[in-house]
């Protein structure tokens, strides 16, 4: 764990609400369709997660899926609006990148937020491409994995 300030930054899902995250993310308009249950089994599944509170209320989120070897990607990195500009991601992202020596990070981002991104040392890739496997967020994904 680490602080900054009132905010307390844990590695952990502890005291998560996700019913509330659920419904602070919709409230920026980071919603991306998951119910509060995928919500739960994204970061569940997650190689490292780091949660930011002020006053037992969640401020922030991110996380890394990664194998554990060379390659890992960064998402769900969000801040909740009225904390914005205060290092609050930044040091979320800090605290994950501690947990990936020797890795190859990957994130996709607005255009809007590259200038934060390089700013912690990223760079611009000249291609990146996806698919979505059938339909957006309709599977029978099992709660865990088996390792």
């Amino acid at each position: 764990m680490a602080e900054q300030a009132d905010i307390l930054f844990r590695n952990d899902l502890s005291n998560v609400d996700w019913p509330a995250l659920k419904s602070a993310v919709a409230a920026d308009q980071f919603d991306n369709g998951r119910t509060p249950d995928q919500l739960r089994r994204s970061f569940e599944n997650s190689f490292a997660v780091c949660i930011a509170w002020e006053d037992g209320q969640l401020i922030g989120t991110a996380r890394v899926l990664s194998d554990g070897v060379c390659n890992a990607y960064l998402v769900d990195v969000w801040t909740a609006s009225h904390f914005r500009s205060r290092g609050v991601a930044s040091q979320m992202i800090e605290s994950l990148l501690r947990r990936l020596p020797g890795q190859h990070l990957y994130l996709q981002a607005d255009p809007e937020l590259a200038q934060f991104y390089r700013g912690l040392g990223f760079v611009e890739q000249p291609l990146g491409m996806s698919q979505v496997i059938g339909q957006w967020l309709k599977n029978d994904a099992p709660d865990s994995f088996p390792v």
